[in-house]
């Protein structure tokens, strides 16, 4: 089996940098509402900065898909070896809705 049989020629890395999209919207969307909601909750503007964050994270996430994809295609078109993109993205993710959870906790345990 070649390399070029090996490559998808369907939609996957379009499917895919659109799922990473979705998730960077679901993350600005929800890091929106907490600006707006965690201050009046908690009564400190200083949660707002959380919600921020992760306004910013999004950003960085909707850019990193479309460099993954742009990426992978050059990856998966080559006829000399190139390295695949790594999971830099996905450990990324990982450890900020690790960070969210516990923040979320954090919020619960103190509005209770």
């Amino acid at each position: 089996m070649t390399d070029r049989e090996l490559f998808d020629v369907g939609l996957q890395p379009e499917r895919t940098e659109l799922a990473w999209r979705r998730t960077a919207l679901s993350l600005a969307s929800a890091s929106l509402v907490s600006v707006r909601v965690l201050p009046e909750l908690l009564g400190s503007p200083l949660w707002a900065l959380f919600g921020l964050v992760g306004a910013g994270f999004s950003v960085y996430l909707w850019s990193a898909a479309r460099r993954r994809y742009v990426h992978f295609n050059r990856c998966a078109r080559a006829t000399s070896p190139i390295g695949f993109p790594g999971g830099r993205q996905l450990l990324a993710v990982t450890v900020f809705t690790t960070a969210c959870g516990l923040v979320s906790v954090a919020v619960l345990a103190r509005a209770a």
